[in-house]
């Protein structure tokens, strides 16, 4: 119980902060957008990338819990696929509903929850499932979305998009540059290493907030059985997949530890900003982030207090 009130009850109470100061007018939609701007492209990229030019090999050499966590996600985002084949349901759209499914708030919420659990030591699983998360993942989402969208489908040139893409987005080149640079064997300079750390340092609090805004603007209707099925897939099918791999896979207590925490963390912000961004229906989605982090509240707090033991 005391890791649930030091780690867990501060998290989400600043996210609690964010919602009450959206619902008393203290801070408007132009503040949740810019707190957004603020986070994904200075705050947590400036986290990642100093953590990542302080690793090493050894630091990031768990390929038990790179299966575990890329498990978790494949089979919860394929299950959401096969679950949904309703009559003319496209397929960018299930697409969409398979991030809702698999795609865990491992940047805004994960990092500074596994932080104030594991400490900076576990800073390196952080990383890599937020690589899976917001690359790999959201990577291929956008193929499956740009190939059912486009007029005339090309696979070369709709990977040749998604590349572009990625190649732009700052939470998947700063932890690249990150690693690049811990290649070379050498410290960052002095001036350099406090910048990105007394930046980086914001990442936490800020993206909590936003969270908390984002979620009490939401006021979208959706159909109450897919929203409840995303949920499930999220919180529940998720987890359950990763323990599986995980139990499979040697790794070390505190990592598989991470791997199932990861796991149940509740839907992130990105899909919706996908489904915008093609212009898809967002109702399920935003609905989906809001119950599945409301609910978190109590499962994640469970989870940890059952890990504590």
């Amino acid at each position: 119980m005391n890791a649930v009130i030091d780690a867990v009850l501060p998290v989400f109470a600043l996210i609690g902060v964010g919602a009450l100061a959206g619902a008393r007018g203290l801070l408007g939609p132009s503040v949740t957008d810019a707190l957004n701007l603020f986070v994904v492209w200075l705050a947590l990229p400036a986290l990642l990338l100093v953590a990542t030019a302080r690793m090493s090999f050894a630091d990031v050499d768990h390929p038990g819990f790179l299966l575990a966590c890329g498990a978790g996600i494949a089979v919860t985002f394929l299950l959401s696929m096969l679950l949904d084949r309703r009559p003319g349901k496209r397929l960018a759209d299930r697409a969409i509903e398979g991030l809702d499914a698999a795609y865990a708030n491992t940047g805004f919420l994960g990092i500074p929850l596994g932080l104030g659990l594991f400490g900076q030591g576990l800073l390196p699983a952080l990383v890599i499932s937020t690589l899976l998360t917001g690359s790999v993942l959201f990577g291929f989402a956008i193929v499956l979305i740009e190939f059912d969208l486009a007029s005339s489908p090309s696979l070369g040139r709709t990977l040749l998009k998604v590349g572009r893409s990625l190649a732009r987005n700052p939470l998947v080149v700063s932890p690249i540059l990150g690693g690049l640079w811990a290649a070379t064997g050498l410290p960052l300079p002095g001036p350099a290493d406090r910048f990105l750390t007394l930046l980086g340092a914001a990442a936490g609090p800020c993206a909590l907030v936003t969270i908390g805004l984002f979620l009490q603007q939401q006021r979208e209707r959706a159909d109450p059985r897919e929203v409840g099925r995303l949920v499930a897939l999220k919180l529940v099918v998720q987890p359950l997949v990763t323990l599986g791999f995980a139990w499979l896979a040697p790794m070390p207590k505190p990592w598989f530890d991470a791997a199932l925490l990861l796991a149940a963390l509740p839907t992130g912000t990105g899909p919706f900003m996908l489904a915008k961004l093609y212009g898809r229906e967002a109702a399920a989605t935003s609905r989906a982030i809001l119950f599945s982090t409301v609910l978190s509240v109590a499962t994640v707090s469970g989870l940890v207090a059952v890990m504590a033991r």
